[in-house]
Formats: C-alpha cells, structure tokens, sequence
C-alpha cells in the first residue's frame, strides 16, 4: 500500500528483503518455514536446518549420528523435497552433522496453566476500542482493541491485576 511518498510494508516483507542481502545464508528462514512439511514430522523432530555456507550448501543439525548417517545417505531424496518445496531457492547441497536442534516449544494442548481469557464485557470492549482509535491500520486496530479489552476484562475479574 502507498501513501504519499512512503509505502507500508509487512514486518515480514521488510525482513524478507533484508535477508536477501545476505546472499545464500539469507535464505535460512525460508528453509526453516519450508522443513517440516517437505522432510515429514519425523525428520523434522529428528533433524533441522543449522545454516547455508557461502557456496549454499546447507548443514543440517540431526540429533545423533545415527540419524546424520541415515539422512546423508537420503541427501538426493530431501534435496527433491526442498526443491519442490522451495523452487530456484532451494539448496544445491547438503550436509548432516551431529549438532544441538532447537528447543521445542510446549504444545498448545499441554499447556493447562494457562488460565482461559476473561468473558469481555461491553465496557472493556468499547475501552479497548477508544484505546486502539488513533491506530490507521484497520486489521492491526482490531488487534490492539481486542487485546486491551481482554486486558480489561482480566482487570476487572482480578482486582490485584494492574490495567492497561
């Protein structure tokens, strides 16, 4: 979207297009995204990209070397894969070595402490909005007031709990 002589953009975009000054090793992210599908949930557990060499190859953390032997042998498949995945992005080379693969994060069904949200009362929802007003964005407008409310509404059920 264009507005006078300035053009927004999604965080997301802006990222994208500061990666890409990177060269090859810009385009971990892309590879990160695209893993899990192409490689399946059980290589993804088991192995994950590290980083991408200034010749593109990618190197590839497997959680033993059991499984970096097993996915060596594999290279040409999970290379198929990515490329499909990945189009002219894709890596040229990979490699597999024993490595630390990130932590993952709990599962959102394991996670029952966390208290549910608040029921919004019509109060809190129109303070939400008045809060939000001045934001131009209309999607991100949205968000903000639907936080500040249920914000609000947690202020209201919880006393002790400090307001917006």
């Amino acid at each position: 979207m264009s507005r006078g002589r300035w053009t927004l953009r999604t965080v997301g975009e802006t990222v994208l297009e500061e990666l890409g000054r990177f060269g090859p090793q810009g385009a971990l992210g892309d590879v990160v995204a695209a893993w899990p599908d192409a490689v399946g949930a059980g290589i993804a557990e088991h192995a994950w990209p590290a980083r991408i060499a200034r010749d593109g190859t990618l190197t590839v953390a497997a959680s033993s070397s059991v499984w970096a032997f097993e996915l060596t042998q594999l290279e040409a498949t999970v290379r198929e894969r990515l490329a499909a995945a990945l189009g002219d992005g894709a890596p040229k080379r990979l490699r597999f070595v024993l490595g630390r693969l990130p932590e993952r994060g709990p599962e959102a069904s394991e996670d029952a402490s966390a208290p549910p949200p608040p029921a919004v009362s019509e109060d809190a929802r129109r303070r939400g909005e008045e809060l939000a007003r001045t934001i131009e964005d209309e999607h991100l407008r949205a968000l903000v007031a639907r936080a500040a409310a249920v914000s609000l509404a947690r202020a209201e059920t919880r006393p002790d709990d400090r307001p917006l």
